[in-house]
């Protein structure tokens, strides 16, 4: 046991993690590296160039004559996928924190540092990117001091592109993260960090071994869910699995139990022998908090169950995601489902429609409110359609998100005036070094969840970093606002908002809705509305035969004749007509600027 090391690698988004890994993993001579980033095994990561799935790998490394297994774990970067980064980070005793020597510390280095803080993981400091002719190896290293309080000699220089500095993290990594502790002849406790849905072997689980042993066709149970298995198969995480007789405290694993159902597994569960159990569950592992809601619905109805079963399958794969069902009355059945952000919907729609072949209609996203009624209940709403009525409402509290933002200070100004139209307020700004700052927003989270991200990148032209954690529920003035196409509200398209962008809202959604419906028969009136409140319309004009062009001269009455029948018979078909939305419409809506 004293041979293992177990550790992650924790950086902002493309600082080079991955890359580093795969300079890592052709050191110890573990594979082969025929292509960049080969830990990255989704289409989907290759072709945007970010981690979205943590990925775990074993390494063997001869140093000062003796051999020593590497658990690595390479982490996501993105704040969307922070919750990748908890679970492995609770898997490990020690973290390579890289940072960019041409960016610095940005948002996301130090949100995964304070996590990684938070398990007590040693932390070795590697700046990355050094070879290149943008570096600031001197300014970079001074930030990394100021942030992690550590000596000038420990910051290892390094470039995942030309392998320099390789050598001596894996010597850091020996010398300076301890051995994972635990006791071997104790009952069995092994966490579950991660599964994933295999088609022909069932669900396998992966996990850390922290306290006993486990062997190939023991039998095993799961402590939360107290379901019971057999082992058929144990062992550790190559490119591919490798199975072994046993493993031991401290190994890092996966177990194929033949699990079918996806609901048997969760993560952050604890494995135990059914003869042997042990007492408690393994401490410190947080449930997933989803920030952004929406509903997906299947476009053909008939596939409501096809959905049910990828999303739990991708539900393995992806432990953030939750999902419950919902119906529309202008989509159907479906599904309310939560994500972490913006980034982790698109690929979660993106995912559906590659992996199970599943096209699906996205509904506006929207974030949890907490609705107050007059008797004194509360009620916690995801989904405008399920707001009470108005007249029954005492006060609506939606959730508030602690924001920091670091930049350079040339962007100080539009990125403040960006935030304050997002209803922010500024907490303080500190100075970090030279000519970067860090500003501190409270802001409503509702604000952020659509654009926020894209706008603050292109003001800071990509500068400026941002990370956020939650800060609790506030009061706050909103209202429902309802699209109505002819008198019908459309339930996939009303929101909440605040009272004082409504209007706005109202008038853009009409505007932008009377580009896209096709003109039908008849005429379709376009409404937005607070309560029984038209606050904004828009009329999309009938397509309509021209009668009156057989008149060639005579009396006018014959004209207006053939006119009023006219009336009469597209005020008829008004009636029974009835206007679909495409899908354009909708995904229109959330890009609205």
């Amino acid at each position: 046991m004293k041979n293992i090391r177990n550790f992650c690698i924790i950086a902002h988004i493309d600082h080079g993690k991955s890359t580093l890994a795969d300079r890592l993993l052709e050191y110890t001579k573990t594979i082969k590296v025929t292509e960049g980033q080969m830990l990255d095994d989704m289409d989907l990561e290759r072709e945007r160039g970010i981690t979205i799935k943590s990925h775990a790998i074993q390494m063997e490394y001869m140093y000062k004559g003796e051999k020593y297994v590497l658990n690595l774990i390479d982490t996501p970067g993105h704040v969307d996928f922070s919750y990748e980064v908890s679970r492995s980070i609770a898997a490990c005793e020690g973290a390579l924190l890289v940072v960019d020597a041409s960016q610095g510390v940005q948002a996301q280095t130090i949100s995964n540092l304070y996590m990684a803080l938070e398990h007590d993981l040693e932390i070795i400091p590697v700046m990355n990117k050094c070879d290149m002719a943008s570096a600031m190896p001197e300014e970079v290293e001074d930030e990394i001091i100021d942030l992690l309080g550590c000596k000038r000699e420990e910051i290892i220089r390094a470039s995942g592109k030309t392998g320099m500095g390789v050598e001596e993290i894996l010597q850091a990594v020996v010398e300076r993260i301890p051995a994972p502790v635990g006791d071997e002849k104790a009952p069995l406790q092994a966490l579950i960090f991660d599964s994933v849905f295999n088609s022909f072997r069932g669900i396998i689980a992966y996990f850390k071994v922290v306290n006993g042993m486990i062997r190939t066709g023991d039998k095993v149970k799961f402590f939360n869910t107290g379901k019971e298995y057999d082992a058929d198969e144990v062992g550790v995480l190559k490119m591919d699995l490798v199975p072994r007789k046993e493993l031991r405290t401290g190994d890092v694993g996966y177990i194929i139990s033949g699990i079918k159902t996806s609901r048997e597994v969760k993560v952050g569960d604890t494995i135990t022998h059914i003869s042997r159990p042990c007492d408690k569950a393994i401490e410190g592992f947080e449930e997933v908090k989803p920030m952004v809601f929406a509903g997906v619905y299947p476009i053909e109805a008939e596939d409501y169950e096809n959905l049910r079963a990828s999303l739990e399958k991708l539900q393995l794969n992806d432990a953030s995601l939750t999902f419950q069902p919902e119906s529309s009355l202008a989509l159907g059945f479906g599904f309310r489902c939560g994500f972490l952000g913006l980034l982790h919907m698109e690929i979660i729609q993106e995912r559906l429609d590659r992996e199970f072949d599943m096209s699906v209609i996205t509904t506006v996203p929207n974030v949890s409110y907490m609705v107050y009624d007059k008797q004194g209940g509360v009620q916690e709403v995801h989904n405008p359609g399920g707001m009470p009525d108005p007249t029954l409402i005492d006060h609506i509290e939606e959730p508030y998100i602690d924001a920091s933002i670091i930049t350079v200070t040339d962007y100080i100004g539009s990125i403040m005036t960006l935030c304050l139209g997002k209803r922010g307020e500024l907490v303080r700004q500190d100075y970090i070094s030279g000519n970067r700052v860090e500003l501190h927003y409270r802001m409503p989270l509702g604000e952020i969840v659509i654009d926020f991200y894209d706008k603050l990148k292109s003001i800071s032209k990509g500068y400026a970093s941002f990370d956020y954690h939650q800060a609790g529920f506030r009061p706050s003035k909103l209202v429902k606002l309802d699209i109505l196409l002819n008198g019908e509200p459309v339930d996939a398209l009303s929101t909440l908002t605040h009272f004082d962008n409504a209007y706005d809202l109202g008038r853009r959604m009409c505007e932008k809705l009377k580009e896209l419906i096709p003109r039908q028969q008849f005429e379709i009136a376009i409404q937005a509305a607070i309560g029984s409140k038209i606050i904004a319309r828009e009329t999309i004009k009938a397509v309509r035969k021209d009668v009156t062009a057989k008149c060639y001269g005579g009396d006018v009455s014959r004209k207006r004749k053939l006119l009023e029948k006219q009336k009469r018979g597209k005020k008829r078909m008004k009636q029974i007509g009835t206007v679909e939305v495409p899908q354009k419409a909708f995904l229109a809506v959330l890009k609205l600027d």
